[in-house]
């Protein structure tokens, strides 16, 4: 079979959420085991993990939250339809919830996305070359076109469509997190033609919901990687280059108080899966394959 140039992002999810989750990520990245990373600006160490990315040359995108902790705009802090009665987000399903009663100003959704990007292009200097979204509150209804708006105004280019393929497959996936997944999916589905409208782009392939945490294995990406593979090779025009983002959440357990984005860490954030994943993404195995391959890693910039 003839070989093809796969370029995959290996992006590093929720840098900035805690300097264990900081010190991991740039562990991996030095370790040749990630590519790209994406910012939370609204975690609790981001201006350290801006300062990191900076040091080391790392690439960085935005990982927009609506969901977990405070907004970074200052109007919405106090009264906003974004917060729950403590004054925080109202979290990854309570956020699903609220939009599907129709209680989220999309204004407000808007007010605080463009006041995300101001953040990060405030804390790294530079506008994100990718803006994906924190619990992929950016592909659900309404928010979808919010979100493809103000990448369209910003000029950012790339983003996320979290359609994952092989995921029906996986049968280790505890049902009440497949029903999640299903839902991102479908939601993913529906959000094509908007981003595609507005001109924003994705990788041809995205993986990241069957490997995550504890599922994590290097065989599980090797299959994963090569059935995307299969499937890209179908239709690639011969010589072309096709693109895989692998989302991964690498780092060392967050330790109480530190962490969080407002309201300290979360229990995957302090669980050992976090390290189980940095641990397998270094496995010189890994990185064996990936030359056996020819895959490449890269980030969003080097496309």
């Amino acid at each position: 079979l003839r070989m093809l140039q796969v370029k995959l992002i290996v992006t590093g999810d929720d840098f900035g959420y805690c300097p264990r989750r900081n010190q991991g990520i740039v562990d991996c990245f030095l370790a040749g085991a990630i590519s790209n990373v994406s910012l939370l600006v609204n975690g609790s160490a981001a201006a350290d993990a801006a300062q990191l990315a900076r040091r080391h040359n790392i690439p960085i995108g935005l990982h927009a939250n609506l969901s977990e902790g405070s907004p970074v705009c200052e109007v919405l802090k106090t009264n906003s339809s974004l917060l729950n009665q403590d004054g925080f987000f109202h979290g990854k399903m309570g956020f699903r919830t609220a939009l599907s009663k129709g209680l989220l100003n999309m204004s407000e959704v808007k007010q605080e996305l463009k006041a995300q990007v101001e953040l990060f292009h405030e804390l790294t200097g530079h506008l994100p070359p990718h803006m994906d979204g924190h619990q992929h509150v950016h592909v659900l209804p309404e928010v979808r076109h919010v979100f493809a708006e103000v990448l369209e105004e910003y000029g950012i280019k790339y983003t996320r469509v979290p359609i994952e393929p092989g995921l029906h497959n996986c049968d280790w996936i505890p049902p009440a997190l497949m029903d999640f997944y299903l839902g991102v999916e479908e939601d993913s589905f529906n959000t094509v033609d908007v981003f595609t409208k507005h001109g924003i782009r994705w990788a041809d392939v995205y993986i990241g919901l069957s490997t995550m945490g504890r599922n994590m294995s290097v065989s599980g990406i090797r299959s994963a990687i090569d059935s995307a593979a299969l499937q890209l090779r179908a239709r690639a025009a011969p010589g072309s280059a096709v693109t895989i983002e692998l989302m991964v959440h690498p780092g060392y357990p967050s330790v109480p108080p530190a962490g969080g984005c407002g309201e300290g860490p979360d229990d995957f954030s302090q669980s050992w899966e976090r390290l189980h994943e940095l641990q397998t993404l270094i496995e010189p195995e890994l990185q064996s394959y990936y030359k056996s391959r020819n895959i490449q890693l890269c980030s969003f910039k080097d496309l």
